[in-house]
Formats: structure tokens, C-alpha cells, sequence
């Protein structure tokens, strides 16, 4: 007999939080605060924040910047200045007026306060499944959200309930679909649901009721401003916090590529004229250039640079060439960060809010075109003048470029990493093999599946190097026709930085592997300072030997748990000392 499904059963589990199960909460182990000025975020406070717990506060600049905006904003609707998403709808509605007049009239103001507390409330249906399941991702959202809005109309009571959210560690729930990366306006929408209590919240990574999760902070919900909902949700925070979190991870994997290069070059018992100083000087690409010399002082005072008549003249291309795909991701990776900077530092808003720009600031703003946005100033703006004008700052480019060339550039690293582990296979580069050198080992560093895991990595890597192919589809009213997949291009970029740790970490174990045997035919070899102290704390994790005990877990996963607890940075600068 079947057992009986009931209505409400269903219902429950149509409505349970599934993804939920799957959560990531941050484990907190920074108390400081980070001081956001609109002006000078970096991706280390960045990553601070989301994933450190570190606490954040706006500079008085900054607050003071937006409540002007806000004046301003306020003051240019009782002038009659059209004002796009404000006295004007938005999207297919641009040209409906919303209200005339003050805003802060009574039936104005009580009309705007009640349809902003809805807009906020109808941000706990948007979006569709998979909820984000980081929540450094959402927090990283929010932080940078809480920088930029600085630029904008915000009201105060807005910016105070973002970072207080951040600060007490209230962290919406916030769907992955929907935002379409010309502005995250999906994502902002359900983490504006959070601030007035609908929809669901993480409390301290408890999952609650959004309320409940407010009042579990000690914080009352935020009765939004006039104009709110157009201050927090035109932005590509939701984007520039998934690169910001890859751009942070990417730097860590390159170094560790560097290191590993050097390693497999000491393990293949290499020959180093590709990346000698002469050699590069014949084409000078400044960052290969740069690799070329830092892989050489790696190596500074190791054996390579002795004669060595059983060396091989020219090694096989990946470990030659190395240097130039690394150096070549380094400089794209090199660019995102530039570009991300920008990106995490500006307004990206629409509109935009010129507090104190002038008619004779240039000539293209006293025209009669631009005179139609001019604010005079008044009671609302505090005597303050201005322009509030309709713009596509939201139009995620040259970010979404950005993210693209280095997922790309990495996977041409990739390429290389991948290949040269396997041509330590071939005597014909090794000249001996290392069973003859070593002799047997019961459980060897190298995983007997290493050409599976490699073979695996390298088909994630391909995955998240394939474009997002450029797209135009006819939006709101046929408004909004462009899309520019900034969410989902960064997605792809950490998926691919994800990979490259795999990668990395097996070209790690193969490095050492080989300094075994090149110490083992040679005790008397150097391998310069930064190698030996990796390799050295590589085998403290992964002995060469661990005789009839199996190890506790694959050595792919310690290798790789080792790169992420001991960034390479941290070893270059120790032994720098």
C-alpha cells in the first residue's frame, strides 16, 4: 500500500530551504574596523570583511557625501526637475510620473514611505534557485555596496541599517539566479528584504525568519527612505564581490605557481636559459620579464646554475615556456585588479547625483539638454546645487572584460602546469627514472590517480574558461537590451581559480618528488632557500615514505589544504628576513 502524501507535506517540501543544508557560514577571527571612505576599499579589506568578520564603519566624509546626494535628490523632485526612478518610474515606466512636487510633502511622503516599505518586502520573491550558499559572498556584497552607496542618494537611516547588518553578522539569504549582470538588482533586492524584515536570514550562520533574525541583533527594521530601494539596487556589488573574492584567491594561486615552477625545474634537473636575463632581453614583455626574474631568484644558489654534463640541452616546451604563461597571468590578473579597484571605489549608480556641479564646469552642461537636470538648490539640499542625470554606469564594462581575459589567461597557465607534471613520466626528460633512484616506496606522495585528478582539473578548467557569450535580449518594455553577465563571468573566474589550486597542488607533490630524487643522486645539491623550505614543509604534511600505514587522506588534499593554510607570500617573506 502506498503511503499517503498530504497537501500540507507537500507544501513543506516545495517550500523547504534545501540549499540551505548546504550553507557555508564564515568563521569570524578579526575584530577590528575597517573604515569605508567610498574611496579607497581594497580587495584585502574586502576579504577581511566577508570572510574575516571584521567590523566596518562609513568615514564622516563619506555619510556627509550621501546625505547631501540624498538632499539633493530630494530638493531636485520639488523643483520639478524630472528625476529618473524617483518622480519618474523606472525601466518601461520612465516617462510615468510617479508624484509631483515635495516629496517630503505629507501625502507625498506617506505615499513614497508606504510603496518603498512594499518594493522592499516584494525583494524576498525575487530571484530563483540556488540560493548562494557563501556567505562571504553576501557579505562581501554588502561591503561593497556600503562603500559605493556612499556616492549615492541613500538615506541615513538606509546606510546605517547595510552596515549594521554587516557588523552584526545578519546575512539575507539571497538567491543565485536572476541577476542578468547589467546591474544586480535581483540579489540587492532580496538583501533589502533582510533589512525590513521579510523573507529569510542567516543570524551568526543560524538560518531564521529575516524578522527574526533583526531582532535576534537587537535592530529594529528599517523604515526606508523616499527614494531607498533606487539608492541600494542599481549596482554590481553582487558581481564585483565574486571577483573580489577570486581576484584575492587568484593572487595566492600564482604565487604558489612560481614556487612550483621553480620546484619542477629543480626536479627535472633543467636547464635555465629561457629564463635567462639575456634571453629575455631579446623580447622585453614586461611581465614575463618579471617571471623570468623572479623564477631566477628562486633559484639563486641552487644547482641549476652549476655545469652539469648529464643536463639536457632544452627541456620539453611547458616547463620552457612556463614563464611565459605565468607571466602572462600575472599581467591580466594584474589588469582585473586595477579594473576591480574602479569598479569597488565609484558609483555605478543611475541616476547620477552631481552635488555642486556647476553650469561652468564645461560647455556640454549649460546646454539646454543638461539645464533641463540642473538643480538650483534650496530648503531640501541645504542651499546645495547640483544635476541628477539618467546614465549607464551600471554597464559592467570593462569589468566583465577584465574577469574574461584572466580566466582565460589562467587557463593558459593551466595548460602548462598540467602538462609538465606529466613529462616527468618520460626518462627521455628525467634521464633516470625515480624508482631507480629512490627504490620502492609502499605509499609514494605521487596518488596512483594522479592522471585522473589532473584529467579532471583540466576538463573544470576548460568549463570555466568557455566565454559567456555576448548577449542582447529586449528587457522591460524593450528598455533594458544589453546583458552583461558580470555574475556569472566572476562565478567562472573563481570556479577557475578553484581548479587551479587542484592543479597546483599536484604539481606541488610531483615538484618535491623529484628534489627527492635529484638529492637522492646528489646529497650535496642546492636548491636555493624558498624550494627547500617548501619542500622541507611539504614533507613535514607528506612524508616521502609513509611505509605500511596509508595515508590518513589523499596527499592531493593535504597538498592543498598546505597551499591554503601557508600562502606562498608568507614563505617568500620569512625567508626573506
Amino acid at each position: 500500500m502506498r503511503p499517503v502524501v498530504t497537501v500540507a507535506a507537500l507544501l513543506a517540501l516545495a517550500i523547504a530551504p534545501a540549499a540551505a543544508r548546504a550553507y557555508h557560514p564564515i568563521v569570524p577571527t578579526r575584530s577590528d574596523t575597517i573604515v569605508l571612505t567610498g574611496k579607497t576599499l581594497t580587495v584585502e579589506q574586502v576579504v577581511a570583511i566577508a570572510r574575516d568578520g571584521a567590523r566596518v564603519r562609513l568615514s564622516d566624509a563619506a555619510t556627509r557625501r550621501s546625505a547631501d546626494a540624498y538632499g539633493l535628490l530630494i530638493e531636485a523632485a520639488a523643483e520639478g526637475v524630472p528625476v529618473y526612478w524617483f518622480n519618474r518610474g523606472d525601466g518601461a515606466n520612465r516617462q510615468v510620473d510617479i508624484f509631483t512636487g515635495d516629496p517630503l510633502a505629507p501625502a507625498n511622503e506617506a505615499m513614497l514611505t508606504a510603496r518603498e516599505l512594499a518594493i522592499f518586502k516584494r525583494g524576498a520573491a525575487a530571484g530563483f534557485p540556488p540560493e548562494v550558499d557563501s556567505e562571504e559572498i553576501v557579505r562581501a556584497t554588502m561591503a561593497i555596496r556600503a562603500n559605493t552607496m556612499s556616492f549615492e542618494a541613500a538615506s541615513p537611516q538606509l546606510t546605517a541599517m547595510l552596515v549594521a547588518l554587516l557588523n552584526d553578522r545578519v546575512t539575507p539569504v539571497v538567491y543565485a539566479r536572476g541577476s542578468v549582470g547589467e546591474g544586480d538588482l535581483v540579489p540587492l533586492g532580496n538583501i533589502g528584504a533582510t533589512m525590513v524584515g521579510a523573507g529569510d536570514a542567516y543570524f551568526r550562520g543560524k538560518r531564521m525568519r529575516a524578522a527574526d533574525a533583526l531582532q535576534e541583533a537587537g535592530l529594529a527594521p528599517l523604515r526606508p527612505g523616499v527614494a531607498d530601494d533606487s539608492a541600494l539596487t542599481p549596482t554590481n556589488a553582487y558581481t564585483a564581490a565574486i571577483a573580489t573574492l577570486a581576484v584575492y584567491d587568484a593572487k595566492r594561486a600564482l604565487e604558489w605557481a612560481d614556487i612550483a615552477y621553480a620546484m619542477d625545474l629543480l626536479g627535472m634537473n633543467s636547464s635555465l636559459t629561457p629564463i635567462a636575463s639575456g634571453v629575455q632581453a631579446n623580447r622585453p614583455v614586461p611581465s614575463i620579464v618579471a617571471e623570468a626574474a623572479r623564477i631566477s631568484e628562486l633559484l639563486r644558489g641552487s644547482y641549476l646554475y652549476d655545469a652539469d654534463p648529464d643536463r639536457i640541452i632544452q627541456d620539453p616546451e611547458s616547463l620552457r615556456a612556463s614563464a611565459q604563461r605565468q607571466g602572462a597571468a600575472w599581467d591580466a590578473w594584474s589588469r582585473l585588479h586595477a579594473s576591480l579597484l574602479l569598479q569597488i571605489n565609484s558609483s555605478d549608480h543611475n541616476p547620477a547625483v552631481l552635488v555642486g556641479a556647476s553650469p561652468s564646469d564645461s560647455w556640454d552642461m549649460r546646454t539646454p539638454q543638461m539645464m533641463q537636470f540642473y538643480v538650483k538648490g534650496g530648503p531640501r539640499s541645504h542651499g546645495q546645487h547640483g544635476y541628477v542625470l539618467s546614465d549607464a554606469n551600471w554597464d559592467p564594462y570593462p569589468l566583465a572584460n577584465d574577469i574574461e581575459a584572466f580566466s582565460l589567461a589562467l587557463a593558459n597557465m593551466d595548460v602548462a602546469v598540467s602538462q609538465r607534471v606529466r613529462r616527468f613520466k618520460s626518462r627521455f626528460f628525467t634521464v633516470v627514472a625515480a624508482g631507480d633512484v629512490l627504490g620502492p616506496i609502499a605509499y609514494p606522495p605521487l596518488q596512483d590517480y594522479s592522471d585522473y585528478l589532473s584529467g579532471d582539473l583540466e576538463h573544470q578548467v576548460n568549463v570555466a574558461a568557455e566565454p559567456v557569450h555576448p548577449t542582447g535580449q529586449a528587457l522591460i518594455g524593450d528598455v533594458e537590451d544589453l546583458q552583461g553577465e558580470g555574475a556569472l563571468k566572476a562565478s567562472h573566474a573563481r570556479a577557475m581559480v578553484d581548479a587551479t589550486d587542484g592543479l597546483l597542488a599536484l604539481d606541488l607533490l610531483n615538484g618535491a618528488y623529484w628534489m627527492d630524487v635529484r638529492a637522492k643522486q646528489v646529497p650535496s645539491r642546492a636548491f636555493g632557500a624558498v624550494p627547500t623550505a617548501v619542500w622541507h614543509a611539504l614533507r613535514a604534511v607528506v612524508p616521502l615514505d609513509s611505509g605500511t600505514a596509508l595515508p590518513p587522506r589523499p596527499n592531493g588534499v593535504t597538498a592543498l589544504s598546505f597551499m591554503r593554510a601557508h600562502p606562498a607570500s608568507e614563505v617568500l617573506a620569512e625567508r626573506s628576513r
